[in-house]
């Protein structure tokens, strides 16, 4: 019993490490021409609401959450509804990534922000 507590112990440090080294290990520099090359930043900002929520905003609102990864890279590759500033519903755009390693990249870097 004793020994299975310690085991569990020693995942969840290793998993909290490995979770904040990855943002630790953003490519600022990648994440910032992948939304350029999208035109995230015609609609986001980091710090100001532009058409769509800052990034500040989006990292707060996933703060605490353990899904946002998940969710941020659903939302971005799938297309889903969203209500513009003058209430209309559009489609978001499609992140045009060569592989899901940049999108995770621009999802650690706004949830960093």
């Amino acid at each position: 019993m004793k020994s299975h507590l310690i085991k569990t112990s020693l995942m969840l440090a290793v998993t909290s490490i490995l979770c904040s080294s990855a943002y630790a290990a953003v490519d600022a520099v990648a994440a910032k021409q992948l939304a350029r090359k999208d035109s995230c930043l015609r609609c986001h900002a980091v710090a100001k609401k532009k058409e769509g929520p800052s990034y500040q905003a989006v990292a707060y609102k996933y703060k605490d959450n353990p899904n946002a990864q998940t969710i941020l890279f659903t939302h971005l590759t799938t297309g889903d509804k969203i209500k513009a500033s003058d209430g209309t519903d559009q489609i978001h755009k499609i992140a045009k990534a060569k592989n899901d390693e940049e999108i995770n990249n621009l999802i650690a870097w706004i949830l960093a922000q």
